[in-house]
């Protein structure tokens, strides 16, 4: 891929002050991309590398079925894993599925309102990596977090210019919306529906039958006084 190196160091400087807030003992790397992310400085020290293909890999496996019980998980690593994948709703409900609750995900990808992503128009580069991927803005990696109850705990954009190791600092500063890579951190939030037995109100219209009988009642004392 271009700039493959300079796209992972700048994930990897990106992801490192939120790495080490991620705590727990299970930690998933989804995808050959994913595993060649540097995550030494998470607190997770148990990391399995998972995916259909690749030399670094561990698990061997379908990522829309993962060999993990329900809720095994405190950590996925989605780098660039949506962008090829045929189903990346299935990608995300089976990660969704294996992460306890308050688990972590990260997703990366390529910004498509950006130079990397403009220049897929180009006739011939459709077909190469990383512009046969699929580009999701950030707003609609939001809107899918949101259906699956996550908290968006950190999103930015970098790497203006791809091929540039820093994706130039000035630019970068002043411009991230442009920038080339996406990153969100969000945490699974489960809110236990409890069902409760409803209370049964006393209405005024159940009054009125008692509040009548008291009022003949003192009539009929006064008739008969």
């Amino acid at each position: 891929m271009p700039w493959g190196d300079y796209f992972r160091d700048a994930l990897t400087q990106q992801l490192q002050p939120y790495l080490a807030r991620v705590y727990g003992f299970h930690m998933l790397k989804i995808g050959s991309l994913s595993a060649e992310i540097d995550t030494s400085q998470c607190a997770i020290s148990h990391q399995v590398n998972v995916g259909s293909e690749g030399d670094a890999l561990q698990v061997i496996a379908n990522v829309t079925r993962l060999p993990f019980e329900s809720k095994s998980i405190d950590a996925c690593l989605l780098a660039h894993t949506l962008a090829w994948s045929q189903d990346p709703h299935a990608v995300l409900r089976e990660v969704d599925r294996v992460l306890i609750d308050d688990g972590w995900m990260i997703i990366s990808g390529f910004n498509p309102f950006s130079l990397l992503g403009i220049s897929k128009a180009v006739p011939g580069l459709s077909r190469r990596a990383p512009w046969n991927s699929r580009m999701f803005s950030q707003v609609r990696l939001l809107d899918w977090l949101s259906l699956l109850n996550y908290e968006v705990v950190y999103r930015t954009r970098f790497q203006v210019v791809p091929w540039y190791r820093q994706g130039g600092k000035v630019i970068s500063a002043h411009l991230p919306a442009l920038g080339c890579l996406n990153i969100v951190v969000a945490r699974k939030r489960t809110f236990p529906l409890t069902p409760t037995k409803m209370k049964k109100s006393l209405s005024s219209t159940r009054l009125r039958p008692v509040v009548n009988a008291t009022r003949q009642f003192r009539n009929r004392k006064d008739q008969d006084a």
